[in-house]
């Protein structure tokens, strides 16, 4: 028996690991017998959100519930505009792999509905959408759980309202993007690491990794804003 949980990209998979491996850590020192049953080999990425990639891990998923039990699937995705349109393209991929789905399978977030065949037997599936304040993706979530000091990220608001009064606009994705990535490699990287930036003070792939691994301390697990992705990892 195993659980599956499907996210938009490698990043999101360090960071919920992170979160998985803090929490269960959190459980052993308060005496819970209970433990998330998630591992780095439960992960599938989508590598990008879309409906033709969400129907592909969807695919696998059942078809390797024909030959293992999958007790449960989780799909994590980023809330970008609009966490009731990501609702709509979860349940259209939903249908089209299982189509014995007539109405929508998923209506909230965080609860777990149940598809049912004699072929798979009975698959629990819930999402969660990445969000703060309805919308967004990680780095929204990374900006509102940092713990450091962020003078040179903060002063990239100026730089943002110089551009504005020169009639060039940087999208809030595009900004919230920079701003991690500034507060990750100018206000907590050390001077040691920054003779190796891109390995252990940037979002790229490795990078991230690193600094999940060895800068824990730089993001609050502790902060509000992680409460209802917390909710839902305890459901595995």
């Amino acid at each position: 028996m195993s659980n599956r949980l499907i996210v938009e990209s490698k990043n999101d998979q360090i960071f919920i690991q992170t979160l998985v491996n803090y929490l269960n850590l959190l459980d052993i020192r308060t005496s819970s017998l209970e433990s998330i049953s998630l591992s780095k080999d439960d992960y599938q990425i989508l590598g990008g959100l879309s409906s033709s990639a969400l129907e592909k891990e969807l695919e696998t998923i059942k078809a390797d519930a024909q030959k293992e039990i999958i007790n449960k699937v989780g799909i994590i995705v980023d809330a970008d505009q609009s966490i009731s349109e990501r609702l709509d393209l979860i349940n259209s991929a939903l249908k089209k792999v299982f189509p014995q789905i007539k109405e929508k399978l998923l209506t909230i977030t965080n609860e777990f509905q149940e598809v049912n065949s004699d072929a798979i037997g009975t698959i629990q599936i819930a999402c969660h959408i990445i969000n703060v304040d309805n919308l967004g993706e990680l780095e929204n979530l990374l900006k509102a759980i940092k713990t450091e000091e962020s003078i040179y990220a903060d002063c990239l608001e100026s730089w943002r309202s110089c551009l504005q009064q020169k009639h060039k606009n940087v999208s809030d994705k595009e900004f919230v993007k920079f701003w991690v990535n500034t507060y990750i490699r100018f206000d907590t990287c050390s001077p040691k690491d920054k003779k190796q930036a891109e390995k252990k003070c940037s979002m790229s792939m490795n990078g991230f990794e690193y600094v999940m691994v060895n800068k824990k301390h730089i993001w609050n697990f502790e902060h509000s804003a992680l409460n209802e992705l917390k909710k839902f990892l305890r459901m595995f």
